[in-house]
Protein backbone atom coordinates (compact mmCIF):
# COMPACT_ATOMS: atom_id res chain seq x y z
CA UNK A 1 0.00 0.00 0.00
CA UNK A 2 1.61 3.19 -1.28
CA UNK A 3 0.96 7.09 -1.11
CA UNK A 4 -2.35 8.49 0.70
CA UNK A 5 -3.59 5.39 1.17
CA UNK A 6 -1.15 3.82 3.59
CA UNK A 7 -2.07 4.46 7.33
CA UNK A 8 0.17 7.73 8.95
CA UNK A 9 3.52 6.44 10.34
CA UNK A 10 3.60 3.37 8.94
CA UNK A 11 5.72 2.32 6.07
CA UNK A 12 4.26 0.58 3.13
CA UNK A 13 5.31 -2.91 3.06
CA UNK A 14 4.88 -3.33 -0.70
CA UNK A 15 8.18 -4.42 -0.93
CA UNK A 16 7.39 -7.41 1.16
CA UNK A 17 4.12 -9.07 -0.92
CA UNK A 18 6.19 -10.58 -3.53
CA UNK A 19 4.32 -11.42 -6.78
CA UNK A 20 0.76 -11.77 -4.80
CA UNK A 21 0.49 -8.12 -3.91
CA UNK A 22 -1.57 -6.53 -1.44
CA UNK A 23 -5.00 -7.30 -3.18
CA UNK A 24 -4.30 -10.73 -3.81
CA UNK A 25 -2.86 -11.34 -0.09
CA UNK A 26 -5.63 -9.42 1.41
CA UNK A 27 -8.23 -12.30 -0.76
CA UNK A 28 -5.65 -15.07 0.10
CA UNK A 29 -5.79 -14.29 4.15
CA UNK A 30 -9.83 -14.46 3.75
CA UNK A 31 -9.45 -17.91 2.21
CA UNK A 32 -7.37 -19.16 4.51
CA UNK A 33 -9.23 -18.09 7.91
CA UNK A 34 -12.19 -19.38 5.87
CA UNK A 35 -10.92 -22.29 5.75
CA UNK A 36 -10.02 -22.54 9.03
CA UNK A 37 -13.33 -21.66 10.59
CA UNK A 38 -15.02 -24.49 8.29
CA UNK A 39 -12.56 -26.71 10.30
CA UNK A 40 -13.59 -25.49 13.61
CA UNK A 41 -17.31 -25.67 13.00
CA UNK A 42 -16.70 -29.00 11.70
CA UNK A 43 -15.60 -30.19 14.94
CA UNK A 44 -18.22 -28.49 17.02
CA UNK A 45 -20.51 -31.23 15.30
CA UNK A 46 -18.37 -34.07 16.20
CA UNK A 47 -17.36 -33.09 20.03
CA UNK A 48 -20.21 -33.73 21.75
CA UNK A 49 -21.53 -37.10 20.09
CA UNK A 50 -18.02 -38.10 20.75
CA UNK A 51 -17.31 -37.54 23.90
CA UNK A 52 -20.64 -39.15 24.59
CA UNK A 53 -19.76 -42.16 22.53
CA UNK A 54 -16.55 -42.54 24.78
CA UNK A 55 -18.70 -42.77 27.59
CA UNK A 56 -17.89 -39.07 29.18
CA UNK A 57 -20.76 -37.12 31.05
CA UNK A 58 -21.86 -33.60 30.30
CA UNK A 59 -19.38 -32.39 33.39
CA UNK A 60 -16.37 -34.11 31.56
CA UNK A 61 -17.50 -32.33 28.37
CA UNK A 62 -17.54 -28.75 30.19
CA UNK A 63 -14.19 -29.65 32.13
CA UNK A 64 -12.85 -30.03 28.78
CA UNK A 65 -14.44 -27.21 27.23
CA UNK A 66 -13.23 -25.28 29.95
CA UNK A 67 -9.50 -26.53 29.00
CA UNK A 68 -9.71 -25.68 25.38
CA UNK A 69 -11.00 -21.83 26.67
CA UNK A 70 -8.12 -21.36 28.96
CA UNK A 71 -5.45 -22.82 26.50
CA UNK A 72 -6.62 -20.05 24.09
CA UNK A 73 -6.81 -17.21 26.82
CA UNK A 74 -3.31 -17.88 27.64
CA UNK A 75 -2.33 -18.66 24.40
CA UNK A 76 -3.44 -15.00 22.53
CA UNK A 77 -1.42 -12.87 23.50
CA UNK A 78 1.65 -15.04 23.35
CA UNK A 79 0.84 -15.72 19.80
CA UNK A 80 0.32 -11.67 18.79
CA UNK A 81 3.51 -10.86 19.99
CA UNK A 82 4.89 -13.97 17.91
CA UNK A 83 3.46 -12.63 15.10
CA UNK A 84 4.48 -9.00 15.64
CA UNK A 85 8.34 -10.24 15.82
CA UNK A 86 8.49 -12.98 13.22
CA UNK A 87 5.97 -11.56 10.55
CA UNK A 88 2.70 -12.82 9.13
CA UNK A 89 3.65 -15.95 7.57
CA UNK A 90 4.87 -18.05 10.36
CA UNK A 91 2.16 -16.55 12.46
CA UNK A 92 -0.44 -18.22 9.71
CA UNK A 93 1.83 -21.10 9.31
CA UNK A 94 2.46 -21.92 13.01
CA UNK A 95 -1.68 -21.66 13.63
CA UNK A 96 -2.03 -24.25 10.76
CA UNK A 97 0.08 -26.58 11.75
CA UNK A 98 -0.95 -26.54 15.44
CA UNK A 99 -4.64 -27.40 13.78
CA UNK A 100 -3.68 -30.07 12.01
CA UNK A 101 -1.95 -31.74 15.25
CA UNK A 102 -5.27 -31.11 17.22
CA UNK A 103 -7.32 -33.06 14.06
CA UNK A 104 -4.67 -35.42 14.17
CA UNK A 105 -5.41 -36.09 17.71
CA UNK A 106 -9.17 -35.71 17.54
CA UNK A 107 -9.05 -38.50 14.57
CA UNK A 108 -7.44 -40.82 16.52
CA UNK A 109 -9.80 -39.86 19.08
CA UNK A 110 -12.67 -41.18 16.83
CA UNK A 111 -10.51 -45.13 16.14
CA UNK A 112 -11.84 -47.47 18.46
CA UNK A 113 -8.85 -49.51 18.18
CA UNK A 114 -6.80 -46.83 19.68
CA UNK A 115 -7.29 -45.13 23.67
CA UNK A 116 -9.69 -42.39 22.82
CA UNK A 117 -10.46 -41.13 26.27
CA UNK A 118 -6.39 -40.67 26.32
CA UNK A 119 -6.17 -39.03 22.74
CA UNK A 120 -9.62 -36.20 23.44
CA UNK A 121 -7.77 -35.07 26.63
CA UNK A 122 -4.78 -34.81 24.89
CA UNK A 123 -6.34 -33.06 21.70
CA UNK A 124 -6.63 -29.10 23.39
CA UNK A 125 -2.70 -29.31 24.01
CA UNK A 126 -2.50 -27.39 20.55
CA UNK A 127 -5.02 -25.21 20.84
CA UNK A 128 -2.96 -22.69 22.62
CA UNK A 129 -0.77 -22.09 19.36
CA UNK A 130 -4.61 -21.92 17.49
CA UNK A 131 -5.32 -17.95 16.37
CA UNK A 132 -6.18 -18.01 12.43
CA UNK A 133 -8.84 -15.22 13.47
CA UNK A 134 -6.14 -13.02 15.13
CA UNK A 135 -3.72 -13.63 12.46
CA UNK A 136 -5.97 -12.52 9.74
CA UNK A 137 -7.08 -9.78 11.88
CA UNK A 138 -3.14 -8.83 11.98
CA UNK A 139 -2.73 -8.77 8.29
CA UNK A 140 -5.99 -7.01 7.39
CA UNK A 141 -4.81 -4.19 10.04
CA UNK A 142 -1.47 -3.77 8.69
CA UNK A 143 -2.89 -3.54 4.70
CA UNK A 144 -5.40 -1.31 5.63
CA UNK A 145 -5.58 2.43 5.37
CA UNK A 146 -7.53 3.42 9.19
CA UNK A 147 -10.26 4.90 7.22
CA UNK A 148 -10.76 1.34 5.85
CA UNK A 149 -10.06 -0.39 8.89
CA UNK A 150 -13.98 -1.12 10.13
CA UNK A 151 -15.16 -2.10 6.81
CA UNK A 152 -12.20 -4.27 6.00
CA UNK A 153 -12.33 -6.08 9.86
CA UNK A 154 -16.12 -6.28 9.01
CA UNK A 155 -15.81 -8.34 6.11
CA UNK A 156 -14.05 -10.75 8.12
CA UNK A 157 -17.69 -11.73 9.05
CA UNK A 158 -18.52 -13.26 5.89
CA UNK A 159 -15.84 -15.59 6.65
CA UNK A 160 -17.08 -16.66 9.65
CA UNK A 161 -20.87 -16.85 8.55
CA UNK A 162 -19.43 -19.18 5.62
CA UNK A 163 -17.48 -21.18 7.89
CA UNK A 164 -20.54 -21.62 10.51
CA UNK A 165 -22.82 -22.97 7.75
CA UNK A 166 -20.24 -24.60 5.06
CA UNK A 167 -18.51 -26.31 8.20
CA UNK A 168 -21.65 -27.28 10.41
CA UNK A 169 -23.66 -28.64 7.17
CA UNK A 170 -20.12 -30.56 5.81
CA UNK A 171 -19.38 -31.96 9.96
CA UNK A 172 -23.01 -33.20 10.55
CA UNK A 173 -22.97 -34.57 6.77
CA UNK A 174 -19.63 -36.58 7.03
CA UNK A 175 -20.14 -37.58 10.64
CA UNK A 176 -23.50 -39.40 9.37
CA UNK A 177 -22.29 -41.20 5.80
CA UNK A 178 -18.86 -42.50 7.00
CA UNK A 179 -18.64 -41.82 10.82
CA UNK A 180 -16.79 -39.27 13.22
CA UNK A 181 -13.33 -40.05 12.05
CA UNK A 182 -14.17 -38.74 8.72
CA UNK A 183 -14.83 -35.00 9.54
CA UNK A 184 -11.85 -34.94 11.56
CA UNK A 185 -9.72 -36.61 8.63
CA UNK A 186 -11.15 -34.16 6.04
CA UNK A 187 -9.82 -30.72 8.73
CA UNK A 188 -6.88 -32.28 8.83
CA UNK A 189 -5.71 -32.20 5.49
CA UNK A 190 -7.61 -28.80 5.12
CA UNK A 191 -5.29 -27.36 7.92
CA UNK A 192 -2.12 -29.18 5.80
CA UNK A 193 -3.38 -27.75 3.28
CA UNK A 194 -3.46 -24.30 4.90
CA UNK A 195 -0.07 -24.80 6.32
CA UNK A 196 1.53 -25.66 2.45
CA UNK A 197 -0.71 -22.03 0.98
CA UNK A 198 0.53 -19.97 4.24
CA UNK A 199 4.46 -21.14 4.37
CA UNK A 200 4.34 -20.62 0.08
CA UNK A 201 2.19 -17.81 -0.53
CA UNK A 202 1.62 -15.02 2.56
CA UNK A 203 4.38 -12.80 2.72
CA UNK A 204 7.24 -12.97 5.35
CA UNK A 205 5.50 -9.79 7.02
CA UNK A 206 2.83 -7.09 6.39
CA UNK A 207 4.86 -4.61 8.40
CA UNK A 208 6.93 -1.80 7.11
CA UNK A 209 10.47 -1.67 7.83
CA UNK A 210 10.48 1.13 10.40
CA UNK A 211 7.64 -1.03 12.37
CA UNK A 212 9.87 -4.36 12.35
CA UNK A 213 13.21 -2.61 13.97
CA UNK A 214 13.50 -2.27 17.44
CA UNK A 215 14.89 0.69 18.89
CA UNK A 216 18.39 1.36 18.28
CA UNK A 217 20.91 0.58 21.34
CA UNK A 218 17.50 -2.06 22.48
CA UNK A 219 17.43 -5.93 21.86
CA UNK A 220 13.71 -7.14 21.02
CA UNK A 221 11.49 -8.06 23.43
CA UNK A 222 11.11 -11.69 24.31
CA UNK A 223 7.76 -13.33 23.28
CA UNK A 224 6.98 -14.44 26.36
CA UNK A 225 7.38 -10.77 28.07
CA UNK A 226 4.13 -10.36 29.81
CA UNK A 227 5.49 -6.53 31.14
CA UNK A 228 5.24 -5.78 27.25
CA UNK A 229 1.70 -7.06 26.83
CA UNK A 230 0.88 -5.49 29.95
CA UNK A 231 1.87 -1.97 29.17
CA UNK A 232 0.22 -2.23 26.10
CA UNK A 233 -3.00 -2.99 27.59
CA UNK A 234 -2.48 0.39 30.04
CA UNK A 235 -1.61 2.74 26.76
CA UNK A 236 -3.83 5.80 26.79
CA UNK A 237 -7.57 4.70 25.76
CA UNK A 238 -6.62 1.02 25.19
CA UNK A 239 -7.88 -0.13 28.68
CA UNK A 240 -11.49 1.53 28.56
CA UNK A 241 -11.99 0.51 25.54
CA UNK A 242 -10.60 -3.12 26.31
CA UNK A 243 -13.33 -3.27 29.46
CA UNK A 244 -16.42 -2.04 27.56
CA UNK A 245 -15.73 -4.85 24.93
CA UNK A 246 -15.55 -7.72 27.82
CA UNK A 247 -18.32 -6.11 30.00
CA UNK A 248 -20.55 -5.86 27.07
CA UNK A 249 -19.66 -8.99 25.12
CA UNK A 250 -20.08 -11.41 28.35
CA UNK A 251 -23.90 -11.97 29.22
CA UNK A 252 -24.30 -12.58 25.18
CA UNK A 253 -21.41 -14.73 25.52
CA UNK A 254 -22.87 -16.54 28.36
CA UNK A 255 -25.87 -17.15 26.68
CA UNK A 256 -24.06 -18.93 23.95
CA UNK A 257 -21.99 -21.11 25.54
CA UNK A 258 -25.44 -22.03 27.23
CA UNK A 259 -27.24 -22.38 23.87
CA UNK A 260 -27.06 -25.99 23.02
CA UNK A 261 -28.79 -26.54 26.67
CA UNK A 262 -31.43 -23.78 25.91
CA UNK A 263 -32.00 -24.87 22.59
CA UNK A 264 -33.03 -28.70 23.69
CA UNK A 265 -34.38 -27.96 27.03
CA UNK A 266 -36.20 -24.57 26.43
CA UNK A 267 -36.75 -24.27 23.07
CA UNK A 268 -37.56 -28.25 22.28
CA UNK A 269 -35.57 -28.12 19.27
CA UNK A 270 -34.09 -31.39 17.76
CA UNK A 271 -30.39 -31.32 15.91
CA UNK A 272 -31.76 -30.45 12.77
CA UNK A 273 -33.83 -27.69 14.36
CA UNK A 274 -30.81 -26.02 15.97
CA UNK A 275 -28.60 -26.73 12.90
CA UNK A 276 -31.38 -24.56 10.94
CA UNK A 277 -31.78 -21.95 13.97
CA UNK A 278 -27.30 -21.35 13.78
CA UNK A 279 -27.41 -21.71 10.24
CA UNK A 280 -29.84 -18.15 10.59
CA UNK A 281 -26.96 -16.69 13.15
CA UNK A 282 -24.32 -16.76 10.66
CA UNK A 283 -26.19 -15.75 7.47
CA UNK A 284 -27.22 -12.66 9.20
CA UNK A 285 -24.15 -12.15 10.89
CA UNK A 286 -22.69 -12.68 6.78
CA UNK A 287 -24.97 -9.37 6.08
CA UNK A 288 -24.66 -7.65 8.96
CA UNK A 289 -20.53 -7.79 9.39
CA UNK A 290 -19.94 -7.81 5.67
CA UNK A 291 -22.35 -5.54 4.40
CA UNK A 292 -23.82 -3.28 7.26
CA UNK A 293 -21.24 -2.67 9.26
CA UNK A 294 -19.08 -1.17 6.43
CA UNK A 295 -21.44 1.02 5.24
CA UNK A 296 -21.97 2.35 8.77
CA UNK A 297 -18.73 2.84 9.31
CA UNK A 298 -18.40 5.44 6.28
CA UNK A 299 -20.75 7.34 7.29
CA UNK A 300 -20.65 7.73 11.16
CA UNK A 301 -17.53 7.95 13.74
CA UNK A 302 -16.53 4.77 15.58
CA UNK A 303 -17.93 6.62 18.78
CA UNK A 304 -21.41 6.46 17.68
CA UNK A 305 -21.43 3.04 16.58
CA UNK A 306 -19.72 1.75 19.51
CA UNK A 307 -22.44 4.10 21.66
CA UNK A 308 -25.34 2.45 19.37
CA UNK A 309 -24.10 -1.27 19.67
CA UNK A 310 -24.28 -0.80 23.57
CA UNK A 311 -27.46 0.75 23.59
CA UNK A 312 -28.40 -2.27 21.15
CA UNK A 313 -27.55 -4.93 23.85
CA UNK A 314 -29.59 -2.56 25.96
CA UNK A 315 -32.94 -2.73 24.77
CA UNK A 316 -32.65 -6.72 23.55
CA UNK A 317 -32.09 -7.42 26.83
CA UNK A 318 -35.47 -7.21 27.87
CA UNK A 319 -36.61 -9.09 25.02
CA UNK A 320 -34.50 -12.02 25.63
CA UNK A 321 -35.62 -11.78 28.97
CA UNK A 322 -39.83 -12.35 27.80
CA UNK A 323 -38.85 -14.63 25.13
CA UNK A 324 -40.69 -18.20 24.96
CA UNK A 325 -39.86 -19.79 22.04
CA UNK A 326 -37.89 -20.51 18.92
CA UNK A 327 -39.73 -18.18 16.84
CA UNK A 328 -39.83 -15.11 19.57
CA UNK A 329 -35.23 -15.62 19.23
CA UNK A 330 -35.73 -15.24 15.98
CA UNK A 331 -37.40 -11.67 15.79
CA UNK A 332 -35.09 -10.43 18.08
CA UNK A 333 -32.05 -11.89 16.64
CA UNK A 334 -31.33 -8.98 14.04
CA UNK A 335 -30.75 -6.62 16.26
CA UNK A 336 -28.64 -9.09 18.87
CA UNK A 337 -26.53 -9.96 15.98
CA UNK A 338 -26.13 -6.04 14.46
CA UNK A 339 -25.44 -4.72 18.43
CA UNK A 340 -22.71 -7.84 18.94
CA UNK A 341 -21.20 -7.27 15.49
CA UNK A 342 -21.13 -3.88 15.77
CA UNK A 343 -19.50 -3.79 19.12
CA UNK A 344 -16.81 -6.54 18.11
CA UNK A 345 -15.78 -4.63 15.17
CA UNK A 346 -15.81 -1.21 16.25
CA UNK A 347 -13.75 -2.02 19.27
CA UNK A 348 -11.06 -4.25 17.76
CA UNK A 349 -10.38 -1.49 14.85
CA UNK A 350 -9.77 1.26 17.78
CA UNK A 351 -7.69 -0.72 19.75
CA UNK A 352 -5.88 -1.77 16.60
CA UNK A 353 -5.43 2.03 15.83
CA UNK A 354 -4.29 2.66 19.44
CA UNK A 355 -1.23 0.27 19.22
CA UNK A 356 1.63 1.16 17.45
CA UNK A 357 2.58 -0.94 13.63
CA UNK A 358 4.77 -3.28 15.17
CA UNK A 359 1.88 -3.86 18.17
CA UNK A 360 -0.92 -4.94 16.25
CA UNK A 361 -0.52 -8.52 16.44
CA UNK A 362 -0.07 -8.39 20.07
CA UNK A 363 -3.07 -6.18 20.32
CA UNK A 364 -5.62 -7.98 18.02
CA UNK A 365 -4.21 -11.08 20.56
CA UNK A 366 -5.36 -9.25 23.63
CA UNK A 367 -8.69 -8.83 21.43
CA UNK A 368 -9.00 -12.47 20.88
CA UNK A 369 -8.89 -13.53 24.94
CA UNK A 370 -12.45 -12.41 25.32
CA UNK A 371 -14.30 -15.07 23.71
CA UNK A 372 -12.07 -17.48 25.52
CA UNK A 373 -12.60 -15.85 28.98
CA UNK A 374 -16.04 -16.47 27.89
CA UNK A 375 -15.30 -20.01 27.23
CA UNK A 376 -13.75 -20.58 30.02
CA UNK A 377 -16.26 -19.05 32.61
CA UNK A 378 -19.39 -19.99 30.91
CA UNK A 379 -19.96 -23.52 31.67
CA UNK A 380 -19.33 -22.57 35.28
CA UNK A 381 -21.12 -19.56 35.70
CA UNK A 382 -23.68 -19.83 33.06
CA UNK A 383 -24.77 -23.06 33.83
CA UNK A 384 -25.60 -21.97 37.76
CA UNK A 385 -27.24 -18.61 36.26
CA UNK A 386 -29.25 -21.05 33.77
CA UNK A 387 -29.98 -23.56 36.95
CA UNK A 388 -30.88 -21.39 39.61
CA UNK A 389 -32.61 -18.48 37.54
CA UNK A 390 -34.02 -20.30 33.83
CA UNK A 391 -33.34 -17.98 30.69
CA UNK A 392 -34.72 -14.83 31.48
CA UNK A 393 -31.82 -14.18 33.63
CA UNK A 394 -29.44 -13.62 30.64
CA UNK A 395 -31.61 -10.77 29.33
CA UNK A 396 -31.82 -9.41 33.28
CA UNK A 397 -27.80 -9.58 33.28
CA UNK A 398 -27.72 -8.04 29.58
CA UNK A 399 -29.78 -5.49 30.00
CA UNK A 400 -28.37 -4.06 33.77
CA UNK A 401 -24.64 -4.71 32.73
CA UNK A 402 -24.70 -2.54 29.01
CA UNK A 403 -26.81 -0.26 30.97
CA UNK A 404 -24.14 0.79 33.00
CA UNK A 405 -21.67 0.64 30.22
CA UNK A 406 -23.91 3.01 28.09
CA UNK A 407 -24.27 5.47 30.88
CA UNK A 408 -20.76 5.74 31.33
CA UNK A 409 -20.32 5.92 27.80
CA UNK A 410 -22.78 8.59 27.20
CA UNK A 411 -21.03 10.79 30.31
CA UNK A 412 -17.15 10.03 29.21
CA UNK A 413 -16.99 9.25 26.05
CA UNK A 414 -14.61 6.64 25.04
CA UNK A 415 -10.97 8.04 24.03
CA UNK A 416 -10.44 7.81 19.91
CA UNK A 417 -6.64 7.51 18.23
CA UNK A 418 -7.02 9.75 15.32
Amino acid sequence: MQGAGAPKGRDPPSREMGSLGRPRVILLTYVLVTLALSCVFMRFSIMPYLTRRLGLDSVAFGHLQTTFGALQLLGGPVFGRFADQHGARAAFTVTFLASSAFYLLLAAACSPALPGVALLYAAPLPVAFMHAMPAAQMIIADLSAPKELPAALGRLGLCFGVGMIFGSLLGGTLSTACGMQCPASVALVANLVGAVLSSTCIPVSTKGARAQAAPPGRPQANVFDLKAIARLLLRSGVLPVFLIKVASGLPFGLFMVMFPIISMDFFQLDPAQAGYLMSFFGVLQMVVQGLVIGWLSSRFSERALLRTSVLGLVLVGPAMALMSSAFHFCLLMPGLVFSICALNVVTDSMLTKAASASDTGTMLGLCATVHPLTQTLGPTLGGLLYRSFGVPVFGHVQFAINLLVFLVLWRQPTPQKD
